[in-house]
């Protein structure tokens, strides 16, 4: 009986490993239901009565400010030279960093650059205990064309500077279109010009609960969404907690980070022509140098996510260091800075974080987000129910293949490839806004 039970256990010990393979899989494919969200307060004091009124804004920033800025800038200290023959590796090299700081001092015409930042209608109302600030841009010419509301969200280390360039194509009738958009353009909630949370807890699916708030206030009921980084989670979390808000979603960032799509990511490395093009293949294979690189371009995550009010202590008093630590994530791949942007255009954004001093809190969603309370609620493996664009850009931080995108995109209706980079609504905005309108296109066909 012995001899029997040794000529069956390679066969019971491949049966005991499939089923317990099958047990993980089913686990790692159940999908949780989805959380109830109330409209929790984020300001000071209790909830109370609030002022629903929408109110025009203006960038006005004092002089006081400005001779600080210029102060702090002409007496930083000497950088650390870098390293004999390194470009990036370490971090943004000193030598850079000069070069940005004499731009900000000596060629950034502050005055100028805040009537540019004025150029359009910014508003600014209390939803939930915070002032939301955002640009509100509506279409100069209507006649026979639709006019799609539309919501765009921008990230970190972004603002609403993101959008300057791609409202106007927006905004304008294209040829051969027979509808347009308005647009809504909002600060999220700690960054640039809109309040900070006074209490923990405003992650991604809370900030959806304001900004869904904010568009049902402007009397859109239902509305097309477009984002990126922080502004892709946050949409998709919006879309499936009010899916009958949001008609579609379109994405420059479309992830899924679950532990099912990690795995698949994976085992998926054995067989990559299975789900990724030949051509695009060196975006993600081999496993190893794909987890490197992932690991070496996101060191700041970790302390954001752990202690963002350390480092942002530094960031706080330090525009040269603000500069450093924002712009060095709009480096290209070959080390080149201006190559894709124009430095007004960066400096722009840094300032938005400076004249608020909001870096500290705009990193506390990193914190908020990647925390035990926040995962619980399980919205990372539920997926999102409305149609979905998603526009990839092979510079971005990684590259998702459309077999590791179909769990949380199941309603993927437009899916395409570009050149560009992370921040594509300021390095590339006709291609954005074009594949935008390509992919509402076919919404309305539907």
């Amino acid at each position: 009986m012995a001899c029997c039970f040794f000529i069956y256990l390679p066969g019971l010990m491949i049966v005991s490993i499939v089923f317990i393979l099958k047990k993980i899989w089913e686990s790692l494919s159940k999908i949780p239901p989805v959380p109830k969200l109330e409209n929790e307060w984020w300001g000071p004091g209790k909830s109370g009565e609030e002022d629903t009124s929408i109110k025009p804004f203006q960038i006005n920033i004092s002089d006081e400010v400005i001779n600080d800025l210029h102060h702090r800038l002409r007496n930083t200290r000497p950088l650390a030279p870098p390293l004999e023959g390194t470009k990036h590796e370490y971090g943004i090299n000193s030598n850079l960093t000069k070069e940005i700081t004499d731009f900000w001092l000596n060629k950034y015409d502050i005055r100028h650059r805040e009537k540019f930042l004025n150029q359009y209608p910014q508003f600014k109302t209390k939803i939930q205990g915070l002032n939301i600030h955002f640009l509100h841009v509506k279409p100069k010419e209507t006649q026979g064309v639709k006019v799609l509301p539309l919501l765009i969200l921008h990230g970190w280390p972004g603002s609403v500077r993101e959008f300057y360039e791609i409202i106007p194509i927006l905004t304008t009738p294209q040829k051969g279109r027979n509808f347009v958009f308005e647009v809504i353009a909002p600060s999220l909630p700690g960054y640039g010009f809109s309040d900070p949370a006074v209490r923990p807890g405003l992650s991604t699916p809370q900030m959806a609960v304001i900004l869904k708030n904010l568009m049902l206030r402007l009397n859109f009921d239902r509305f097309y969404m477009q984002a990126g980084d922080w502004g892709s989670v946050i949409m998709s979390d919006m879309s499936i907690l009010f899916p009958e808000h949001v008609i579609a979603v379109h994405n420059n960032h479309c992830v899924d980070i679950s532990p099912k799509a990690i795995l698949k990511r994976i085992l998926y490395g054995f067989w990559p022509s299975l789900i990724v093009e030949k051509k695009y293949e060196h975006l993600i294979y081999p496993s190893k140098k794909f987890f490197l690189g992932i690991l070496a371009r996101t060191g700041y995550f970790h302390i954001q996510a752990t202690k963002p009010d350390t480092v942002g202590a530094a960031l706080g008093d330090s525009p040269m260091g603000l500069a450093a630590y924002i712009l060095e994530k709009f480096i290209d791949v070959d080390g080149a800075l201006t190559k894709r942007f124009e430095m007004e255009a960066l400096l722009d954004n840094v300032m938005i974080y400076w004249i608020n001093n909001c870096m500290t809190t705009a990193m506390r969603l990193y914190a908020e987000r990647y925390n035990t309370k926040n995962i619980d609620l399980g919205i990372d493996k539920i997926p999102v129910p409305v149609p979905t664009g998603c526009a990839r850009f092979h510079l971005d931080i990684a590259y998702f293949p459309e077999a590791l995108l179909k769990d949380k995109y199941p309603n993927l209706i437009h899916l395409t490839d570009h050149e560009q980079g992370h921040f594509a609504a300021l390095e590339c905005p006709k291609v954005l806004a074009t594949d935008l309108y390509d992919f509402t296109e076919k919404v309305l066909k539907l």
